[in-house]
């Protein structure tokens, strides 16, 4: 049976969140890390927190959006893993297709996300925004055995699906209720890698 990896993005792959990263091209950092922490710690829905925090930022430039994503860090031992194994890896991410776009060609491996509306570089409205349960479950169709790594309290339904979770805790401690489904926690992303070739 193939292993197959599907990782949370934002805290993940990448070495920060993205949504506070765009927020401080508007000013709106602080007001942006609040949501984030909050959503974070299940405080509030992903959903909902999503689409506020998706309205706060659509007066920005599809292409501005874009510009600050692709300067974003990645784990580079995570990066590597992925650019290494991208026939069997997956990113599950809540965040925006268009939004991520430079970070997915990056990568180069298999995506699913939250859709949007849009015209030409403007941010219309969300279109479906991602639950991370249901790439588990068309992967699940390949019989194939599934890995799922991520960080927070919305990943959850992404873990429920999977044979194994790791929770990851690169960039924040990973949320408690997150541990307390997980197989693995790791909090170093070479470590993380060397779990992940044993899987």
């Amino acid at each position: 049976m193939t292993t197959h990896f599907a990782f949370d993005l934002d805290g993940t792959v990448t070495q920060e969140e993205l949504l506070p990263r765009i927020a401080s091209a508007v000013g709106l950092e602080r007001e942006m890390q609040l949501l984030t922490e909050l959503t974070l710690s299940g405080a509030i829905e992903f959903e909902d927190s999503f689409r506020l925090r998706c309205a706060i930022l659509n007066a920005l430039p599809i292409s501005v959006v874009q510009d600050a994503v692709r300067d974003a860090k990645l784990n580079p031992s995570i990066e590597a893993f992925i650019c290494s194994n991208r026939e069997r890896c997956s990113i599950v991410t809540g965040n925006l297709d268009v939004w991520i776009e430079p970070l997915v060609k990056r990568l180069g491996c298999s995506v699913f996300s939250s859709t949007s509306i849009v015209d030409g570089d403007k941010l219309i409205r969300v279109g479906d925004v991602m639950h991370k349960s249901r790439p588990l479950l068309e992967l699940r169709k390949k019989r194939l055995k599934l890995v799922a790594i991520g960080d927070s309290v919305n990943d959850m339904p992404m873990f429920e699906s999977a044979d194994v979770g790791v929770a990851f805790g690169g960039v924040h401690a990973p949320a408690p209720a997150l541990v307390g489904i997980s197989d693995y926690v790791v909090f170093d992303g070479e470590a993380l890698c060397r779990l992940l070739n044993t899987l």
